[in-house]
């Protein structure tokens, strides 16, 4: 990956159609090279949950969820652009086999204060215990469309008799009322020189859509950023994570997604952006995580 401050081409183009290019040039300090120190390290430190976006030893973009205790993401380093992640995803995740090198994106999330993290940058070490990063963006995002939770973690899985992983042909009944009672999902994407990126995407249960076989989403407005959408005007490549907060139940799908543009009000244009994402899986797997929330 390239490390490189300002906004890349396919972000300066979805800024620039949806008219707010001044606006965002105003955030581009956000994008300098990462201090994780102070606000940073403590929010980081306290964390115990993260989400992660990298490729598997197939090349295959997913989206993992990676639950821990206070204290796994440890920026405590003297070059402050280090990230140590005493975890790993579970056995049968897709990246639980991690090939180093690769460019990755994390999001660490507070659903009690909503608040998040975006942590982006090379995986440089991999063992049995976790991995660490070589950051190249750090910074904060604003609460908007985070569901406020509690986290609490369990040991015990959705059902003893379940396997660990399961991969699906194709989305069926309860899958889709997963995905269509959610409030909460997580969008990973990349981009060919400035690595990968990992997401919040927040609404009220029933704003992801199921047609056919594909989902969509409206796009709410946001911070005119458009890491995301940028990311996907540049590489249809993406990877979503869907969690049941409810049960543990966990829904990752790997394959492309394409930003469209419709007319503003338009049905299923929510806020009226006259932006949707369309998604088309092309892998299915689901799993169990230790988490549930009140």
């Amino acid at each position: 990956m390239t490390a490189s401050a300002g906004f890349h081409e396919g972000e300066l183009s979805v800024q620039q159609r949806a008219g707010v290019r001044n606006l965002a040039g105003r955030l581009s300090g956000m994008l300098e090279p990462p201090d994780l120190t102070g606000g940073a390290r403590w929010f980081l430190g306290d964390r115990d949950l993260a989400v992660l976006t990298a490729r598997d030893r197939d090349g295959r973009l997913w989206t993992s969820p990676l639950p821990g205790t206070p204290g796994f993401l440890d920026a405590h380093d003297v070059d402050d652009a280090t990230l140590h992640v005493h975890a790993m995803p579970a056995p049968g995740d897709p990246l639980a086999l991690l090939p180093p090198g690769q460019p990755v994106g994390m999001l660490a999330i507070d659903f009690a204060t909503r608040r998040r993290m975006r942590v982006n940058g090379t995986l440089a070490t991999v063992d049995d215990s976790g991995f660490q990063v070589a950051v190249d963006q750090a910074y904060g995002n604003c609460p908007q469309y985070i569901h406020r939770r509690r986290l609490r973690h369990s040991a015990a899985p959705v059902s003893t008799d379940a396997p660990a992983t399961r991969w699906h042909d194709s989305l069926d009944a309860d899958l889709i009322r997963l995905i269509e009672g959610t409030d909460t999902f997580f969008l990973g994407t990349v981009h060919p020189t400035r690595g990968a990126d990992a997401s919040h995407r927040g609404g009220p249960p029933g704003f992801v859509r199921v047609q056919g076989t594909d989902l969509w989403w409206p796009d709410y407005p946001g911070n005119n950023m458009f890491n995301s959408l940028g990311n996907l005007a540049v590489d249809d490549t993406a990877a979503l994570l869907f969690l049941d907060f409810a049960t543990g139940a966990t829904l990752q799908l790997s394959g492309t997604a394409a930003l469209e543009w419709t007319a503003p009000g338009a049905p299923g244009d929510d806020d009226g952006t006259g932006r949707r994402v369309r998604f088309t899986p092309r892998h299915i797997l689901t799993g169990t995580a230790p988490l549930r929330a009140n």
